[in-house]
């Protein structure tokens, strides 16, 4: 099973779909000329290749590397894109065995993954933070599509909530009605801080190890997991960018940014797949805040 089109298919998407989300988040910067900061220069993406580490030298993939840093809408963004190959240590084989419960990793480690994540941590306190991704895995084994989209506002407003909500929702329904309740709680469950007893948002949808036995299908799904995203987010911004607002509210910010940083850095799967297998440190980080504050 080596699934070259697919594989070529799926990773040419999601490179699409960063070079949409990027020219969107630009124009954005480049429309903001009211409401706090409009004095200030629009951002811009810098773009930079990212590799992947081999124990052996090889050639094992790396992406590209988008990230936005000091613009008058957007603090720090991050729209990456990867594709990556190669075999998987002891430790990934043992947890891909365990999930997927795989018995023949160990004879035959090879993998191939592909997708896009993006993260953005906004200027305005009023404006939510956000995170999406989307993604295909792939071993000798089985494919997997995996990905969602969750909102993270500091200073919540329950109208944002709820057209975040039913834009994944209006996406999701085609692919059957059972999907996006079921892809909502997943999202709930899976962005739970254990060890602050609450959510780090206001949740979305996720999904992970997707694989219906239909490639088709289950990569439909994933496209409308990606195309929902700029209209549910970015009315939003265009709502709140112009409030505002005092250092009370800019405290509350980056004390909400911490308990971001402390679920990517203990709980979330892809920064520790990232690390553990090799792949550019900074781009794994790359959802880590600009600044963060803790009590």
């Amino acid at each position: 099973m080596d699934f070259t089109t697919e594989k070529q298919t799926a990773s040419s998407w999601f490179r699409d779909l960063r070079d949409n989300i990027v020219a969107a988040f630009e124009a954005l910067e480049a429309s903001h000329d009211t409401g706090p900061f409009a004095d200030m220069a629009p951002g811009q993406f810098e773009v930079s290749e990212t590799k992947r580490s081999s124990d052996d030298g090889s050639d094992a993939g790396g992406g590209l590397m988008s990230v936005m840093r000091g613009g008058r809408v957007f603090e720090k963004v991050g729209v990456n894109i990867s594709t990556v190959y190669g075999q998987l240590g002891e430790a990934a084989q043992n947890a891909m065995a365990a999930r997927k419960g795989l018995a023949g990793m160990k004879e035959d480690p090879r993998f191939w993954a592909s997708g896009i994540s993006l993260v953005a941590h906004m200027r305005n306190p009023h404006v939510p933070a956000v995170h999406m991704n989307t993604r295909m895995f792939w071993t000798p084994h089985g494919w997997w599509f995996g990905g969602g989209s969750d909102l993270n506002p500091c200073i919540e407003y329950d109208a944002d909530t709820a057209h975040f909500h039913a834009v994944q929702k209006a996406h999701l329904d085609p692919h059957g009605i059972e999907e996006y309740p079921r892809l909502k709680a997943w999202a709930d469950d899976y962005f739970y801080i254990p060890h602050r007893g609450r959510a780090r948002g206001v949740g979305g949808i996720f999904m992970d190890d997707r694989n219906t036995g239909n490639w088709a299908a289950d990569f439909a799904l994933t496209q409308d997991i990606g195309r929902a995203f700029l209209p549910a987010f970015l009315p939003l911004v265009e709502k709140r960018r112009v409030m505002a607002f005092n250092d009370g509210d800019k405290d509350t910010q980056l004390i909400h940014r911490g308990l971001y940083a402390e679920y990517n850095l203990v709980y979330d799967r892809g920064t520790k797949f990232g690390l553990t297998t090799g792949h550019d440190a900074n781009a794994v980080l790359m959802s880590l805040p600009p600044m963060a504050k803790w009590v």
